[in-house]
């Protein structure tokens, strides 16, 4: 049975607006007015010294592969047939997701870059359930995200084997959960006629400015939320809690999700946090490339808000129940 068909009807046609940058833009000026007084205590001082460093910082990891992201998003959107998808994954879709979510291992690149990727592959008629499988799955396999897992954690190669392990696992299962209560509607790509109808690398070209408007745009708001989460949590905060098995596992899933930071690097920064268990640290590898503020920032620019508002929980409890049972069974 073929995967249903997206809505691609011409914004006009629709009756849900998408969020765009005046929205964005008046939003965070009401934000700037409302706590006008917390953040004159931020702007000064060793504060915004950490603020710029944490903001730069994701920044400049996400760059580069959203850059390949981007790239390798625009070929797949304009110079490979749809014909090709229909002979590389298989036919039927229970079984094109963990094919697609495999298919991660073979792209050494970032959560950042997998997006844009991921929208192209269901414009190329790749059947959602697989896309979101290969967007979860490739930043978390990949060998440049083993290989650092070894290293940030040496004489445990365990964890990087639960690590892709427990990933590719919360990849595969999100897919089948969408096959089974995912709906077409919830995902509104960007109306993109100029695939289509312009010369092929003048659509590569405006492929590119298109996706880097959109994703970067977000992931430059995810960048300041991760920043300003950084400065506001206490460090104290963290102690007191790596002393409780269960709250330390949320602990540090929650801390994933604010820090924002890139898959080939978040192994070193789970591997400093020594006082927390080997299993919560685990979760923290499972959920990042999954679920932060970042990806969360993008998936709604690319994908929309129904999608995101959605998706990111579901992954959320997935990645952290998953993570929890690989790290007590294997570590």
């Amino acid at each position: 049975m073929p995967p249903p068909q997206l809505d691609t009807r011409p914004p006009a046609t629709r009756t849900e607006r998408r969020v765009g940058s005046l929205e964005i833009l008046a939003g965070l000026l009401v934000l700037l007015v409302v706590f006008r007084g917390p953040l004159s205590d931020l702007v000064s001082g060793p504060a915004l010294s950490t603020w710029t460093t944490v903001f730069v910082s994701v920044l400049v990891q996400a760059a580069p592969f959203l850059a390949f992201g981007v790239a390798l998003s625009a070929v797949i959107a304009v110079f490979v047939p749809r014909s090709f998808w229909a002979r590389a994954l298989p036919s039927h879709p229970a079984l094109a997701v963990p094919t697609a979510g495999l298919a991660g291992v073979v792209l050494p690149g970032c959560e950042c870059g997998s997006v844009p990727i991921a929208g192209s592959l269901i414009r190329r008629g790749v059947t959602p359930a697989a896309a979101l499988a290969f967007l979860l799955a490739a930043p978390a396999i990949n060998p440049i995200v083993l290989t650092a897992t070894v290293v940030a954690f040496p004489g445990r190669p365990e964890m990087a084997v639960a690590r892709g392990l427990a990933s590719l696992v919360v990849a595969v299962l999100i897919g089948w959960l969408w096959l089974r209560l995912g709906k077409t509607e919830w995902i509104k790509l960007p109306h993109r006629p100029e695939l289509d109808t312009l010369p092929q690398w003048q659509a590569f070209w405006a492929a590119c400015r298109h996706d880097v408007l959109h994703a970067g745009g977000f992931l430059v708001i995810g960048a300041a939320a991760a920043a300003t989460i950084n400065v506001v949590v206490p460090e104290a905060w963290l102690t007191s809690l790596a002393a409780n098995a269960v709250l330390s596992v949320l602990a540090l899933a929650v801390l994933a999700v604010l820090l924002s930071i890139c898959s080939e690097a978040d192994a070193f920064v789970a591997a400093s946090l020594s006082q927390f268990s080997l299993t919560s640290r685990l979760v923290f590898l499972v959920v990042g490339p999954m679920v932060d503020l970042k990806l969360i920032s993008m998936q709604t620019g690319v994908f929309g808000s129904r999608f995101a508002s959605r998706f990111a929980p579901a992954t959320f409890v997935m990645a952290v129940a998953v993570g929890t049972i690989f790290g007590v069974v294997l570590l």
